[in-house]
């Protein structure tokens, strides 16, 4: 119903911030903030290695006492990171992120990366497809269609 990944690429641009596992937290949070946003991916070789998010400077960093100076990224990254297709559904990157508590996810055609969603991307893009919808349901009902 809200059309591909991709679509949403198109619009909001392909852009990834990204820091090496040796930056220290600090580092990272300062890339953070400057770029406004609330990831970076980790890259290994070509594919992500994973990823440093606010909440794994929440977590991994300020609840365990870690000194953000001394501490790299490469120690308190999430791992586990999921990755989707840009022909994946809105719906279904959406149910993804809901089901696992995700809030930026990679999309990787094939081995390249190709852009970074978050949850406000796609909670932006149903919004704005909702919107148009409404609007032409009430110009057909107007009959200005």
């Amino acid at each position: 119903m809200y059309g591909f990944v991709s679509s949403v690429l198109a619009e909001k641009g392909r852009q990834v911030y990204t820091i090496p596992r040796a930056a220290t937290v600090s580092e990272a949070v300062r890339e953070m903030n400057e770029k406004g946003v609330g990831s970076l991916l980790v890259m290994g070789e070509r594919r992500p290695a994973g990823i440093f998010t606010e909440r794994d400077v929440l977590r991994r960093v300020v609840d365990a006492d870690r000194d953000p100076a001394l501490t790299r990224v490469g120690e308190v990254m999430t791992r586990d990171i999921a990755a989707i297709d840009p022909a994946w559904h809105v719906e279904d990157a959406m149910r993804l992120m809901t089901e696992r508590r995700l809030r930026h996810l990679p999309v990787m055609d094939g081995d390249d990366l190709v852009g970074m969603i978050s949850i406000g991307d796609l909670l932006r893009w149903v919004t704005i497809n909702q919107e148009d919808h409404i609007r032409a349901m009430t110009e057909y009902i107007n009959g200005r269609a």
